[in-house]
């Protein structure tokens, strides 16, 4: 049942505009009879369903598991199509029962109306009083706070009168000292030039005299230096005529050793060339003599190895000729033997 009415509210027909269900509409095609063609007359008739009242239902889709879905289904109560009331028929008592009651509300209502009037004057009255009470404390605050501004904007004044005043003597003050220290610094400055002064002059004449010496002394330093110069010209004379004659000298002696040189050098060459002429002669036969002992000896190690090697050869020779002769030797019994046999053969077959 259940899902029946599932899918009757599910499954409804495609078009929205009739709203019947599905099941309705192609229950002809779900039965046993065949489905006929329309004819080529005309157009087919349809029969259009009939309405039907259906159940508001509500549908609650939850997936429970992994490709599992789990539906809630809520049925409503079944709407029932309810009458109109009929008029009550009201009988001369009730009506003047209903008058009175209507009567007793009214009075009921004009009391409430006039209890809510009293009480919102009373709070429209309890809301002036405060106001006024308000009204009264801000003033009070007001020139409180007015008293105690103009005090202090008064002591305030006072103060800064004081103080400016302090600031003037101060001031004051302090310009004497200014005063004064500029006067002592003036009277130092002018004391100070005038010391100047008198020492400016003092320092010319002592410049005027200091140059004078210092000319002097350039005087006397320049005879010294021309005393200085004429000494150092002869003593320059002197020591070129002593070098001069000490080069003469020099190329004297050095002519004098290299003639003793080139004659040492003459008599070594005569005595000591032959000496090394004869020591190499010497060297040169002995080498000779080495050379000709190490070549006859190889020699005849190379011929005794020859004449070994020859011998060998001769043996190995020799050796073969006769390993050949035994092997011709055994060919030719071999060959004997095999014709014996086949000559008694031929005599007995005869």
């Amino acid at each position: 049942m259940l899902i029946g009415l599932v899918r009757d509210s599910v499954l409804q027909c495609f078009c929205h505009s009739c709203k019947a269900p599905l099941g309705i509409v192609a229950g002809g095609r779900r039965g046993n009879a065949p489905f006929k063609k329309p004819s080529g007359k005309g157009k087919p008739r349809t029969k259009q369903p009939k309405k039907v009242k259906f159940i508001t239902t509500e549908i609650r889709c939850q997936e429970k598991s992994k490709g599992g879905l789990c539906y809630e289904v809520i049925l409503a109560e079944p709407t029932v199509q309810k009458r109109a009331p009929s008029p009550p028929q009201t009988s001369p008592t009730q009506q003047v029962a209903i008058e009175d009651k209507l009567r007793a509300a009214e009075e009921r209502r004009l009391s409430l109306e006039a209890h809510k009037l009293a009480a919102l004057a009373a709070k429209l009255s309890k809301i002036e009083e405060a106001a006024r009470k308000k009204d009264e404390l801000s003033a009070a605050f007001i020139a409180a706070t007015r008293e105690s501004l103009d005090a202090k904007m008064n002591n305030t004044e006072e103060k800064r009168e004081a103080h400016i005043a302090e600031l003037k003597n101060k001031l004051k003050e302090h310009l004497e000292s200014v005063e004064k220290t500029r006067l002592s610094l003036e009277q130092q400055t002018q004391e100070v030039r005038c010391a100047v002064e008198e020492k400016l002059k003092t320092a010319a004449a002592q410049r005027d005299e200091n140059i004078k010496r210092m000319l002097d002394r350039l005087k006397e330093h320049e005879e010294q230096v021309a005393r200085v110069r004429q000494g150092l010209t002869e003593r320059v004379q002197q020591l070129e005529s002593q070098i001069q004659g000490k080069l003469d000298q020099a190329h004297e002696r050095r002519q004098n050793i290299e003639r003793e040189q080139k004659e040492k050098l003459r008599i070594h060459n005569t005595v000591k060339i032959a000496k090394v002429r004869q020591m190499a002669d010497e060297c040169a036969t002995r080498e000779l003599l080495v050379k000709k002992f190490e070549f006859d000896k190889r020699v005849s190690t190379a011929e005794q190895n020859r004449q070994r090697e020859i011998q060998r050869r001769v043996q190995a020779i020799r050796q073969h000729e006769r390993r050949a002769e035994m092997v011709r030797q055994n060919k030719a019994a071999l060959s004997e033997q095999s014709v014996l046999p086949a000559e008694k053969e031929t005599a007995s077959s005869g």
